[in-house]
């Protein structure tokens, strides 16, 4: 079965009370997009939106036209971050509204981002805008509300078992204990199986998943702790800035180049555990950060598609179902990140990921299927 490609999706493309108190009134991700200019010669800022426009997520016609477009450049599904805190949701009415609805007919999964909601949009405990609190009831709780999505017969699954993921699985108290009494609900409630992932967003996340009580791991692109060094931060850059000769952004940003981190990344050692892997189209959080932000610069729609069809023919399936490669993201404007079209690139980015899923040699042949049975690479 070839490769799923599975790209995550932000669903801040709509108002909503809280962010209005916090941003100001009418603040949606395309508050910061339009802000952002560019810092140095050649920097591509702002990102700004072709075919589909500035949409609003509230609209059924912009989460159709989404899918109807992902789907025709060869995306199986989207994987929709879900934000949970303590049985309050932000952020859920375009999840809301696909499930009541049943459009679009389109895969998905969760991915709950635990994180706090900060103003540094990092989700470090800098002023905390509002906080995770976990518990066993609240375990208990959220798995009641999941269920119900994991029901939906459109939700991604492996083998029958709904895919879900955690963003930070270490900070939860005890993640081994969540994943049971999670297992247990689900179970109680007739949803059966299901199939956990941690994501590797952070250093302390890459390890076995296992040993958290998890099934798998997602690799996180951009994989900042395994890129290459960042540029012009050399002893004779500091001399040059010093004499003025230099620019100071190079200092006051991370900047690094999208070539490097292609063939970096492409060369990363596989895991001695069960993990799929993921790619970025680009990288630009300059929109979000005035100061220390961080740019890929030269990114384009011809690399990226070497970055994707290079881990799709690297990748073997762990079995036919379990055959699931992440692209970060869909639609996150605001950290230039992004596969739907830009007045820049059009569709390059989604011609590109068309191209390289026909020609990744994805297809997990009948060869492979007893060895992937024990394969742990990833």
């Amino acid at each position: 079965m070839p490769a799923r490609v599975v790209a995550f999706h932000l669903p801040q493309f709509h108002p909503i009370p809280e962010n209005d108190r916090w941003w100001g009134k009418g603040f949606t991700e395309w508050t910061n997009v339009v802000r952002a200019r560019p810092q140095f010669a050649g920097h591509h800022q702002p990102h700004l939106p072709a075919d589909l426009g500035f949409y609003d997520l509230r609209l059924p016609e912009a989460r159709a036209a989404q899918a109807e477009l992902a789907q025709e450049y060869g995306i199986f599904g989207f994987c929709y971050y879900h934000y949970w805190f303590n049985g309050h949701r932000l952020l859920e009415r375009p999840v809301n509204e696909i499930l009541s609805t049943g459009e679009p007919r389109f895969p998905f999964c969760l991915c709950w981002a635990n994180e706090n909601w900060t103003r540094r949009w990092d989700g470090k405990d800098a002023e905390i805008l509002i906080a995770q609190q976990y518990g066993e009831e609240d375990d208990r709780r959220h798995m009641e509300w999941l269920a119900g999505a994991f029901r939906d017969e459109r939700y991604i699954r492996i083998d029958g078992k709904p895919v879900f993921l955690v963003y930070r699985a270490r900070r939860l108290p005890d993640p081994a204990r969540t994943a049971e009494i999670w297992r247990e609900t689900a179970w109680a409630l007739g949803v059966g199986e299901i199939y956990l992932c941690r994501v590797e967003s952070f250093p302390d996340e890459r390890d076995d998943p296992h040993a958290l009580g998890f099934d798998a791991a997602v690799e996180f692109q951009p994989d900042w702790d395994n890129f290459p060094s960042a540029l012009r931060r050399e002893a004779h850059w500091g001399y040059a800035r010093t004499l003025g000769l230099a620019s100071d952004l190079y200092q006051r940003h991370n900047i690094y180049d999208y070539d490097q981190v292609v063939r970096t990344m492409l060369a990363k050692p596989r895991v001695d555990y069960k993990r799929f892997p993921a790619v970025t189209p680009s990288w630009d959080n300059s929109a979000r950060r005035r100061n220390h932000a961080s740019i890929i610069r030269g990114a384009t729609p011809d690399l990226y598609e070497q970055w994707l069809a290079g881990v799709l023919r690297r990748f073997t399936p762990f079995s036919a179902e379990e055959n699931l490669v992440f692209v970060n993201a869909w639609n996150e404007w605001g950290e230039g990140n992004h596969l739907e079209p830009c007045q820049r690139w059009q569709r390059g980015y989604l011609e590109a990921t068309r191209a390289a899923i026909e020609a990744g040699d994805a297809t997990l042949r009948p060869a492979q299927v007893a060895a992937t049975a024990t394969s742990s690479g990833g």
